[in-house]
This record gives C-alpha cells, structure tokens and sequence, in this order.
C-alpha cells in the first residue's frame, strides 16, 4: 500500500459558546469557497490520516 491518504477539509463557524462543523470535503477549492461565503466567522482545518504500517 503506497498510496498517500487524501487530506480532508472541515470548515466551521464560531456560534456561542463553541464551534460548529459546517462542511467536510476533500476539495479544498469547495472549502475555501464556503468559508468564504460564510465569511469573517469561518475557519478551515486540514486533517491527513496517518499510514497504518505492518
């Protein structure tokens, strides 16, 4: 297994007291377009799963 794991996007929104999880994707153009919808409020986070070794 050589292949690499894809990274996933999560945007989210602050509405108090915590955040909110509003999109999961793999494009990171669909990511940025929505937080950018969103607007000042939003943040994106990039998470990689980690290679299971044997």
């Amino acid at each position: 297994m050589t292949d690499k794991p894809a990274p996933t996007y999560i945007v989210s929104v602050y509405e108090k007291p915590y955040w909110r999880t509003v999109l999961t994707t793999k494009d990171k153009a669909k990511a940025e377009a929505m937080a950018k919808e969103i607007g000042k409020g939003a943040k994106i986070e990039q998470i990689t799963p980690k290679v299971k070794r044997r």
